[in-house]
């Protein structure tokens, strides 16, 4: 049996079932008798061709290394491998909670069609952790040999996509952009051009047929070309686009704050998470918000405050607290700067 980690000859493809439980990268089946249930063919092997899979929705998942997601029951998922690039597809069956796991030597892209959260956080190892709620739309990449973490407790059933990719059989030798510098994590950003090549594959996936097969393959080495363009070959940008931060960059930044607004956020940090170094940022940022990023985290504690202010069941000092100030004469002062008055004197007005 092949020892690669992602078939290059056989075309595998996996319905939606109801999975057992399985370790965190779980093998490859090994007795020919299970893997002859995914042929197509008569003879009960798998040919080099095969496409159209046997409709039993109880079969076992075959994809390795694979992101696993516990409690495994509580979602369906389908795959289909070919030249080195798989494409799954995962759907939630109900609203529990979720966790998923990854840790192997392929890349990973994940992008999230549906799905919002009402608690939850996802990490992955090079970036700063992300509670973001809506993740509707939303693409992230994690190269091979990082940690991907997430929990959720979803608010809509979650439906979202895998790609994996094997390093040594992406066809990008050739793509100016691969200019062998270490592929760079990214969490939740958005880019045309992936997501509808993406969306095609996994068209195909939901509805695999045989003469599907060069299309597939076709498509996975558009998908991986894009990839290593949207990376840019680089962990981060030398300049910002003109006129400040561009529209992708500028939603990154303003949810990680909106997300972290109790926080003090380091400069670092943003500048990290839109590839950029911390001069470049500050100016960009400044250009596109005018005003510098700590003074943009300022304003945007005070408008937090004064949603807070409005509901009389928190006091001053709860409220002072719980927006990341040290004591109640430091919230007073920082309110009183930015608003002209008082947290009291505010609340008084709204009566």
């Amino acid at each position: 049996m092949s020892t690669s980690l992602l078939p290059t000859s056989a075309s595998l493809v996996v319905p939606f079932e109801k999975p057992a439980p399985r370790p965190l990268l779980p093998s490859i089946l090994h007795a020919p008798e299970q893997r002859a249930q995914f042929d197509g063919s008569r003879n009960g092997r798998i040919g080099r061709d095969t496409a159209v899979p046997k409709r039993d929705y109880d079969t076992p998942r075959v994809i390795h290394p694979a992101v696993n997601i516990s409690p495994s029951h509580l979602v369906g998922r389908r795959a289909v491998t070919r030249q080195g690039v798989t494409a799954e597809i995962v759907r939630a069956k109900s609203l529990d909670r979720i966790e998923s796991r990854f840790r192997a030597p392929m890349h990973l892209l994940v992008m999230c069609e549906r799905g919002v959260r009402r608690e939850g956080d996802t990490f992955v190892e090079g970036l700063p952790r992300s509670t973001l709620r809506d993740l509707s739309r939303k693409l992230t990449f994690v190269p091979a040999g990082h940690e991907y973490h997430e929990w959720q407790d979803p608010r809509v059933p979650m439906r979202l996509a895998y790609f994996y990719f094997d390093p040594a059989q992406l066809p990008v030798q050739d793509d100016p952009a691969a200019t062998g510098t270490p592929m760079a994590p990214r969490l939740f950003f958005e880019d045309e051009a992936l997501s509808c090549t993406a969306h095609k594959l996994l068209t195909l996936v939901e509805s695999p047929e045989t003469n599907n097969q060069p299309y597939f393959e076709a498509l996975g080495i558009v998908l991986a070309h894009e990839l290593v363009r949207a990376n840019g070959g680089r962990p981060c940008v030398k300049s910002p686009a003109r006129g400040g931060l561009a529209p992708w960059q500028q939603r990154i930044v303003v949810d990680y704050i909106e997300e972290n607004v109790a926080q003090l956020i380091p400069l670092a940090i943003l500048a990290g998470l839109v590839r950029l170094s911390p001069h470049y940022f500050c100016r960009a940022f400044k250009q596109s918000f005018h005003v510098p990023p700590h003074h943009y985290h300022s304003r945007r504690r005070i408008e937090h405050a004064k949603m807070l202010l409005a509901r009389p069941t928190c006091s001053v000092t709860e409220i002072g607290l719980a927006l990341g100030y040290s004591t109640t004469s430091s919230f007073t002062s920082a309110f009183r700067k930015a608003a002209g008055r008082t947290p009291t004197e505010y609340r008084r007005n709204l009566t």
